[in-house]
């Protein structure tokens, strides 16, 4: 399998390489050459496969030459070992058509894990054949960060640098982070800055020649086709579970960065019967407007109950205009310097087209979440947090044909945002007794300006240089 730029012009690599080098050299994104693709009696044959096992086979093709089959099933079961719930993303129904796919049993609660915890084993494992080390340069508006330090945390030839906009993550977001104590760890709040000057930072240092000549720079965000690729395995999962390949199933997701519902897009490539893919953003709606008129402009974030979906910049959308744009990354290219240079583009009507054939899209606003999270626990007895809470509501107003499944993608536990759940509920969701003693942990986290020059300095201080010796 090669690994191509969504840009055109930077080398093809193999997935190994991809996964190291995270951003393409022209700033493009790696998407395989092509999709991999299940035949309806394939995809049968992985019915009721443990998780591990169903990971390690969605993923193969994927991986080609880099992993033995027998090395990637490994990797899969060390990985999903670590999670509270051994079905790994278990289905909860709350009605006759819709139901939950709850993604936070992992070691940070949050659905970044399923991704992180095999993207930190990924990094371990091809960095162990060279003399190479790894700077990893993140950025955060909440879950991201949290899952890339556990995943990474203690491990060899690793340092993750990873940025949060300063007063801008909850306080159980931030100490996950923060508490985390291990050598190779480096937390930084970025002040007076949103998620989405911190993530053009992370893009920028992938382009300045002074930083990569020095650095190995690899990324954990899900512009790391790596992370996405684990993602894809849990829309297999739970559509097996509802009666896949005979039955359609759609799925309600919330998104800010559109590398969730990207997964979704690449397992219906794949061939699994996705009816519809539902976008769900909070008032920042940058993903509603584009697909719902083609206007992909970028406005001013407004922090809500739902951070890490306060972007305006996604960074996934351009994979999905390559696609539906006939795979001709120099037009692309074009068009995302127009976007960079303007901070507005337009859609091209194949592209419009392409995405209206599966893809829908709803915004929620404050009322609209919390009236979502209240719904849920009156009705259903379930608590949710504002992330979900944004898709359920655009599961339930989409307008899906009532003999298809809704699955909305829970993606956080309710106690990384308490205060939001109690105002909607009257009820303050706890933390598992695993992370119980969160607030008492010693926290570490340097204060550093917005600024590139200002990160780009206290990363070269500290990260080790690309080649040992």
């Amino acid at each position: 399998m090669e690994y191509v730029s969504t840009r055109g012009s930077a080398p093809a690599l193999d997935f190994e390489g991809a996964t190291l080098a995270g951003l393409a050299s022209d700033g493009g994104l790696y998407v395989p050459r092509e999709w991999p693709r299940f035949s309806a009696a394939e995809i049968a044959a992985m019915r009721g496969l443990p998780y591990a096992q169903l990971a390690a086979r969605v993923m193969q093709p994927f991986v080609g030459d880099s992993l033995s089959a027998e090395r990637l099933q490994e990797l899969c079961e060390a990985a999903y070992g670590r999670f509270s719930h051994q079905a790994v993303t278990p289905l909860v129904q709350l009605d006759a058509q819709h139901w939950l796919m709850e993604l936070f049993h992992g070691p940070t609660l949050a659905f970044k894990d399923v991704a992180l915890q095999l993207l930190g084993l990924l990094f371990e494992e091809f960095l162990g054949r060279s003399d190479r080390n790894l700077t990893i340069v993140g950025a955060t508006s909440g879950d991201t960060g949290s899952a890339a330090i556990d995943a990474v945390a203690g491990r060899a030839k690793v340092d993750v640098f990873m940025m949060h906009p300063k007063g801008r993550v909850s306080d159980v977001q931030r100490r996950q982070m923060t508490t985390v104590l291990a050598p190779n760890v480096h937390n930084l709040a970025l002040e007076d800055a949103s998620f989405d000057d911190c993530q053009a930072i992370v893009k920028r240092m992938f382009n300045d020649r002074a930083m990569t000549d020095r650095f190995a720079i690899g990324a954990v965000n899900s512009i790391n086709w790596a992370r996405l690729m684990a993602q894809v395995v849990y829309y297999f999962a739970t559509a097996l579970q509802l009666g896949a390949p005979e039955r359609e199933v759609a799925f309600s997701v919330p998104t800010g960065n559109f590398g969730d519902v990207f997964a979704g897009y690449v397992a219906q490539q794949m061939g699994l019967p996705v009816a519809k893919l539902i976008v769900a953003t909070n008032v920042n709606d940058i993903l509603h407007r584009a697909l719902a008129n083609g206007d992909y402009s970028q406005g001013s974030v407004t922090p809500t109950a739902a951070p890490s979906m306060d972007i305006q910049v996604s960074s996934n959308f351009e994979r999905l205009l390559f696609d539906l744009g006939g795979r001709d990354g120099a037009a692309l290219a074009t068009q995302m310097a127009g976007f960079e240079a303007n901070k507005a583009m337009q859609l091209t009507n194949a592209q419009r087209e392409g995405a209206a054939a599966l893809f829908t899209s709803c915004r929620a606003d404050a009322d609209e979440m919390a009236k979502a999270i209240r719904w849920a626990w009156e009705n259903c007895g379930e608590l949710i947090d504002p992330h979900t809470a944004c898709a359920l509501h655009a599961a339930r107003i989409a307008g899906i044909d009532p003999s298809i499944p809704v699955v909305t993608l829970a993606t956080a536990h309710p106690a990384k945002f308490p205060e939001a759940v109690e105002r909607a509920t009257g009820r303050r969701p706890g933390l598992p007794a695993r992370v119980g003693d969160l607030f008492e942990r010693e926290e570490r986290c340097a204060t550093v300006p917005g600024a590139y020059e200002a990160v780009a300095q206290y990363v070269a201080e500290r990260a080790s240089p690309k080649a040992d010796g």
